[in-house]
């Protein structure tokens, strides 16, 4: 998926927003550029970029959070870093800046602060609909809570990125729900289809030991016909699940 200068990733809650940031950003250094991960999520204390600091930083990726969010901390303090701004005025093609957004109009909120420092320039404001969570399962939810999200950030969604999974459990019945969903909210819309999120297994080669038999390669091919696909690593894991290396 190609990125902007200024990338967003906004949507409702426990969507799987911060997984697809982390993995823009690795996906980003890994192909050459020099990414930084701004962490906006002032609302959610669970689940936040910030945690994921050491991963990005190892890989390439600077990290910029809101004060009190890194991992450990039982501070739930909405304080933002100064070095948003910044960021976002420096970015460019080879130095992209991703936003991890909070869920809702309330995440949005925060990201409305940085409206006047974003409009003007070039960026991507991807809002991912995961079609297997509650209140974004059908088009017009998602569609609802879409124009909440825009309300409060001051901005304008550029496109709509499928991401429906069930964590481990996610096949190709799910991805395909999902985009189908997914393309809906963009037809009503009038943006386009940027992505559809894939578990990282299903984009093998023939080389690879456990390649894809022919009914699913073929089921792969006619997604990556709809949209392109976004592999995905579970980096982000619940406290009772094994911790990705």
């Amino acid at each position: 998926m190609d990125l902007e200068p200024i990338n967003i990733v906004a949507g409702h809650y426990g969507v799987g927003k911060t997984t697809l940031s982390l993995n823009l950003a690795l996906q980003a250094a890994a192909a050459g550029t020099r990414p930084t991960l701004a962490d906006l999520d002032v609302v959610n204390p669970y689940f936040r970029s910030a945690e994921y600091r050491r991963l990005l930083e190892e890989n390439g990726v600077a990290v910029v959070a809101p004060k009190f969010s890194e991992a450990g901390s039982n501070l739930d303090a909405p304080g933002l870093n100064g070095a948003i701004v910044p960021i976002i005025e420096a970015a460019t093609a080879e130095a992209p800046v991703l936003i991890d957004a909070g869920g809702d109009d309330v995440g949005a909120t925060a990201l409305g602060r940085f409206a006047l420092s974003i409009q003007g320039r070039p960026y991507g404001f991807f809002y991912v609909v995961n079609a297997l969570r509650i209140g974004t399962a059908e088009a017009d939810e998602a569609l609802r809570i879409l124009r909440e999200i825009e309300h409060a950030s001051h901005l304008r969604a550029t496109g709509i990125i499928s991401n429906a999974h069930l964590m481990d459990q996610t096949d190709l019945d799910v991805i395909e729900q999902g985009a189908e969903v997914s393309q809906a909210v963009a037809e009503e819309t009038g943006l386009p289809l940027v992505g559809i999120t894939v578990p990282e297994k299903y984009l093998t080669t023939p080389a690879d030991p456990d390649p894809l038999t022919v009914s699913e390669q073929a089921r792969i091919e006619a997604l990556a016909d709809v949209a392109p696909l976004i592999a995905i690593a579970p980096y982000v894991r619940t406290p009772w699940q094994e911790v990705r290396p």
